[in-house]
């Protein structure tokens, strides 16, 4: 429950009056970007929207039920958790344009006081997609606002100081809450469990990013074969965001050498001139295993020792370094921390040296 001041109070009865947001700096993420790049090659609808097969049923069966019911705002909150560059905020904007309705889309940090998610949360119309993402990182505060909302569709708000406090609790419009997260355990139990479905994005095959690279490429208006997509989407981690930045770099290559047609040799030249590699691997990773081999014999090597010796923070190696180095498995977690497998050794062509053999016995 927020605790606002008494002058304050006639603030909110205003807002609410008004339908406006309390901070008119804070707005949604996707209005900011309508006019740039990036929104142009999200899917637009559910036909459109190439992956993910078990969400699309799942979105596709709820929204048809919601509409026969009459009552689009009863498809229920969604908490959509993965590996970044999947599609949870296309999802959601998805879901909106399916329902007929608008998309919000925030990122948990900048909602980082009371007044901004209550300003959001008032300004909503019946059936809108309020869109957070990275949700783990909200406030507590800001954090329960949202459970009266998510169920009750109100704010309770403490008014006042005192003898003289007073709880104002103020109606809102029925919304859909999509929440997005890269760590699902960070999230707190009352929040998760009040989420009507969960799901986690899955990683895609060479086929889905060959079609999202083709989609891409008619976007950016040149032409790719086959064997040119197919390139590009080895080396994209089986993660959309990837492959459409990747297209856009093989896109800048071919029209540097004016290319009316990149074959899979262009595709090759491009790639290595920007050090993208044939497993998706770029100049840090390598570098990331690098250190570990010749600094550490191949580890274990503890998180901050490898952070501060590569330079870069914690939160960097575990969030953007780690997980596809582990997913690939060129690296393993184990109790005395991050180990070098053989197919790192393999990648970067060294020899394995016993002493190296014996660190990777004691990990074990």
């Amino acid at each position: 429950m927020a605790i606002i001041s008494t002058s304050e109070d006639s603030d909110f009865k205003n807002k609410k009056q008004n339908g406006q947001k309390k901070n008119p700096n804070l707005k949604s993420e996707e209005t900011l970007k309508d006019a740039q790049f990036e929104p142009s090659l999200r899917p637009q609808n559910l036909s459109e929207y190439i992956g993910q097969p078990r969400l699309k049923e799942l979105l596709r069966v709820c929204i048809s039920a919601a509409k026969k019911r009459g009552d689009i705002t009863s498809v229920g909150h969604f908490l959509l958790y993965g590996s970044p560059g999947l599609g949870k905020t296309s999802s959601a904007i998805i879901l909106a344009k399916e329902l007929g309705t608008e998309a919000k889309v925030f990122s948990a940090p900048a909602l980082s006081q009371p007044k901004d998610i209550i300003g959001i949360l008032l300004s909503l119309n019946a059936g809108d997609v309020l869109f957070i993402d990275e949700i783990h990182r909200l406030n507590k505060i800001t954090e329960e606002l949202l459970y009266s909302a998510m169920e009750d569709y109100v704010i309770d708000l403490s008014v006042g100081k005192s003898q003289a406090a007073r709880i104002m609790r103020l109606p809102l419009n029925r919304f859909i809450l999509v929440g997005a997260t890269t760590s699902l355990g960070s999230l707190s139990s009352p929040l998760r469990d009040r989420f009507i479905h969960t799901y986690k994005m899955e990683f895609y095959d060479f086929d889905e990013l060959i079609q999202i690279i083709k989609h891409t490429s008619k976007i950016l208006k040149y032409e790719l074969n086959e064997e040119a997509a197919l390139e590009i989407a080895k080396r994209a981690r089986g993660t959309p965001r990837i492959a459409n930045r990747l297209t856009r770099l093989v896109r800048d290559y071919s029209q540097h050498e004016n290319i009316k047609l990149t074959k899979m040799e262009d595709a090759i030249k491009a790639l290595e001139l920007f050090k993208v590699d044939p497993n998706g691997l770029e100049e840090t990773d390598k570098a990331l295993l690098k250190v570990v081999i010749e600094k550490y014999n191949g580890g274990p090597v503890g998180v901050d020792a490898l952070a501060a010796t590569m330079g870069e923070e914690r939160q960097t190696i575990e969030e953007c370094y780690e997980p596809y180095l582990l997913q690939a498995g060129y690296i393993t977690r184990t109790s005395r921390g991050r180990m070098a497998t053989d197919k790192a050794y393999e990648l970067l062509d060294i020899k394995k040296q016993a002493s190296d053999i014996e660190q990777m016995k004691m990990g074990l």
